[in-house]
């Protein structure tokens, strides 16, 4: 027996169950792992809601973590036991203390720290494909990043000053801001103290923006498509305040605009784009030209709260639970 994470109904944090669960012995082509960091991403909590729909009630959220090889099955040549490895995958189940894991959805550990790693694959993918495929993003290009100090946020700030954009944020508070402002903001807007439609129209001198990323949904989508400047690109790739109320086409016709919805989920990414997309990702964390901020770490038994943490904005970076009795080495 393991000690896990179960969800029973959807709902609040509250749902989020810790018990006792069996998890067998690997079988052809499988490994089992024990945990020691696993990465919390939006897409937990959206699931966890029914935003997004789970294949069966129970389960087990979460979708990386960074992990030991315990024992293997059959068929697999790759790992052995006590290798250190990352996993991730459409399957969900890491919220628990040892799984079984498909040895095609695991990969050996890179030289980073492993509580980087459990926490930087699925958003760092999540910023690459934003900036590099849903919308390429270019010298000279006016960006807005809303959540600016979040996990992705955090990385599509970088990102983008990386590729040579002017990076605009918008944050909750003057903490934020000064992450924002270190993450490659060129100016960081905090929403709370002064509107961010007016404030990116006075940076602009009233062009508006070339592209919007948007995680945060109902509360900043009218703002957000009134900052792009015509045939400008609204990408909403989350809603941690809730659904966007119906947009008519009129919204759009306005400026001929561009909106899009993108997901890794139903975008149709092949394997080897997922394996350049991934290996670019790894590189430039390694390198530090990418960094990722871990910057809040609770045992896995308290993964209500992180979600609770999350959910409120009381967060910034990323989120890496432990297991109860790891040290997350």
């Amino acid at each position: 027996m393991v000690k896990a994470i179960r969800v029973y109904e959807l709902g609040g944090p509250e749902v989020l169950k810790w018990e006792d669960i069996e998890i067998g012995d690997p079988k052809e082509g499988e490994i089992r792992v024990k945990n020691t960091a696993i990465g919390v991403n939006f897409i937990d909590i959206y699931f966890r809601t029914g935003v997004y729909k789970v294949p069966e009630i129970p389960f087990t959220p979460g979708v990386e973590a960074v992990g030991v090889v315990t024992a293997v099955g059959s068929g697999v040549n790759n790992l052995k036991i006590g290798d250190a490895v990352y996993h991730s995958g459409s399957a969900m189940g890491t919220y628990t203390e040892e799984q079984i894991v498909s040895v095609e959805k695991a990969f050996p550990l890179p030289p980073i720290d492993p509580l980087v790693v459990a926490s930087a694959m699925v958003k760092g993918l999540t910023a690459r494909f934003l900036v590099r495929t849903w919308f390429k993003v270019e010298q000279g290009h006016t960006v807005l990043v809303h959540a600016a100090a979040g996990g992705v946020g955090s990385l599509l700030c970088q990102w983008a000053n990386m590729l040579g954009a002017i990076v605009i944020g918008t944050v909750s508070t003057k903490e934020k801001a000064i992450q924002a402002k270190e993450d490659g903001c060129h100016h960081v807007i905090i929403y709370k103290e002064e509107d961010f439609v007016t404030r990116v129209n006075e940076i602009t001198s009233g062009k508006g923006v070339e592209v919007v990323f948007d995680s945060v949904g109902k509360d900043t989508f009218e703002g957000s498509l009134a900052c792009l400047k015509p045939r400008g690109y609204m990408m909403s790739y989350g809603q941690s305040s809730g659904m966007p109320d119906p947009v008519p086409l009129s919204a759009l016709a306005a400026k001929s605009l561009f909106l899009t919805r993108p997901s890794m989920r139903t975008s149709g990414i092949s394997k080897d784009e997922m394996r350049e997309a991934k290996g670019d990702v790894l590189s430039k964390v390694g390198s530090g030209a990418l960094r990722i901020r871990v910057n809040h770490t609770y045992p896995l038994s308290q993964a209500a709260q992180a979600h609770a943490d999350m959910a409120d904005r009381k967060t910034s970076g990323s989120i890496v639970l432990i297991p109860d009795g790891s040290s997350g080495q």
